[in-house]
């Protein structure tokens, strides 16, 4: 399909230019709308004078609509830009960056949705929509648990999950590990509970916090209700997890002074799991928590990873030394060119 997209460009040079243009007007309208041309100029990086002349053009071929409130996409608009999807990720070479992104990082799958999840939150949703349609496809029917990290990533994925996903399975959700110190609407509890909902399926808790001492949790491991969650995590037969900047992560953890320096120190710039790693891959730092761990993972069928933005392309290379081989991994234009090219805004 790329080289035909060659030909195509050798005898009409601007053609591919303009489709892909205008096809990701039409994806940002979709994301944001109703949207004003000129929050859609400052989202798409472009002037308004020459978002003006494309609208207008979209406009009289009534794909897009006006109102005060802004623009959205007609219900011709929703249908060319669907119908353009699968298209336009072979012609922006999603597909073959798959492959070698992959390749780059050792492992048997990568999926890529377009944009830049550090530009647009939006993007977030479209790799929730990816994951859910893959897993509509690879997970097996029956009863299966899925075992869940948390995270903002995590809380704005599981909002794109659907009933379909649980048409034929008996899924379960239950959080990975134990407590951490975020704000609880990005908790891996709370994330098991929204991705239970949007499937209409069942969830477990596990009220263990983290930060706290040996003896502190050691009680709580008796209890009956966290031994029968604790057994399910163990079992689960899917994981659903992010990569986050080690930096950001130590401090939303709230995290001693001294371990933060020492984060600094050996240049710590992935964590997942409770484990920091270097950019070389190298693990630096240990949280001891209740819950799966990296090595955990090799017995699990089913590793979905979900990270975005270029700012997250270095957290991710650096994790996936350490990622089970068949770990699919759900990213973003900004994410795969930032590893791939070695570069990051």
């Amino acid at each position: 399909m790329q080289s035909e997209f060659a030909w195509i460009e050798a005898i009409a040079p601007d053609l591919v230019g303009v489709v892909t243009k205008r096809y990701q007007i039409l994806q940002y309208i979709n994301w944001l709308a109703p949207v004003g041309r000129r929050t859609l100029a400052d989202q798409m990086k472009t002037s308004e004078r020459v978002l003006r002349t494309e609208t207008d053009f979209l406009r009289q071929l009534g794909l897009i609509e006006t109102s005060k409130s802004g623009m959205v996409l007609t219900g011709k608009g929703l249908d060319v830009f669907k119908g353009l999807e699968t298209l336009m990720n072979q012609l922006l070479g999603f597909k073959e960056d798959e492959k070698r992104l992959a390749a780059k990082l050792g492992i048997d799958h990568c999926l890529i949705v377009n944009g830049d999840a550090d530009q647009s939150v939006r993007v977030l949703d479209e790799m929730g929509k990816l994951l859910d349609s893959t897993m509509q496809v690879l997970l097996p029917a029956g009863r299966l648990t899925v075992a869940v990290m948390g995270g903002s990533t995590m809380a704005r994925v599981a909002g794109q999950l659907t009933y379909k996903l649980s048409a034929g399975r008996e899924l379960t959700f239950v959080p990975a590990r134990g407590g951490v110190g975020e704000a609880v609407a990005i908790q891996a509890n709370s994330v098991a509970a929204s991705m239970a909902e949007a499937t209409d399926s069942r969830f477990k808790v596990l009220y263990i916090p983290e930060n706290v001492s040996e003896q502190t949790y050691q009680p709580l491991l008796k209890e009956p209700a966290v031994q029968e969650v604790l057994q399910m995590i163990d079992n689960a037969q899917v994981v659903i997890h992010s990569i986050g900047d080690a930096l950001v992560m130590a401090k939303r953890r709230a995290m001693t002074p001294e371990a933060l320096k020492k984060l600094q120190a050996q240049h710590a710039v992935s964590e997942t799991f409770g484990t920091f790693f270097n950019a070389q891959g190298e693990v630096i730092y240990k949280i001891p928590r209740i819950g799966l761990t990296i090595p955990d993972l090799d017995h699990i069928p089913y590793v979905f990873a979900v990270a975005g933005g270029a700012s997250k392309g270095p957290a991710i290379a650096a994790y996936m030394h350490s990622a089970p081989s068949r770990t699919w991994l759900i990213t973003d234009v900004g994410a795969a060119n930032s590893i791939l090219t070695g570069e990051t805004r």
